[in-house]
C-alpha cells in the first residue's frame, strides 16, 4: 500500500501544492503601458529597487517613444499593433518623470509616464 500508484500521485500532488505556496506569485513581475494621442495609460507606476520588472509597451494609435537612462530603458519606439518589451532593474529610489521621445503631435510636449521607485 505504501509504494501504491495512488500514494505516490498523492506525495507528489502534496509535494507540489506546497512548492507552489511559498514561490513569489511572479519572480518578475509585468506592468502593461499602453501609449495613445498624447498619453500613457497607466500615467503612473511604481517599481522596487532591485526588483527586475518588465514593461510591455504598445500603441493604440500614433508612434511614440519611451527611454529613460536613470532607470535603463533603452530608446524603444512603441507602434501600434505589436507589443515591446523592456526588462528594467531600478537601483536607486525615486520619481522618475519620463516623457514620450518621438513627436507624435499638438499634444506631445504633455505625453508623460511618472515611474514612482520605492525601497
Amino acid at each position: 500500500m505504501r509504494n501504491s500508484p495512488v500514494v505516490r500521485a498523492a506525495l507528489v500532488t502534496a509535494f507540489i501544492a506546497l512548492s507552489l505556496a511559498v514561490l513569489p506569485a511572479s519572480a518578475h513581475p509585468s506592468i502593461d503601458i499602453v501609449a495613445s494621442n498624447w498619453k500613457f495609460t497607466p500615467s503612473a507606476i511604481e517599481l522596487h529597487v532591485g526588483q527586475a520588472t518588465t514593461l510591455r509597451l504598445t500603441s493604440t494609435e500614433g508612434v511614440h517613444g519611451l527611454q529613460s537612462s536613470d532607470l535603463g530603458i533603452p530608446q524603444t519606439a512603441i507602434t501600434p499593433g505589436s507589443w515591446k518589451t523592456v526588462s528594467v532593474t531600478p537601483s536607486k529610489a525615486g520619481t522618475y518623470v519620463l516623457h514620450c521621445t518621438i513627436v507624435c503631435g499638438a499634444g506631445h510636449a504633455n505625453m508623460t509616464l511618472t515611474v514612482h521607485v520605492v525601497p
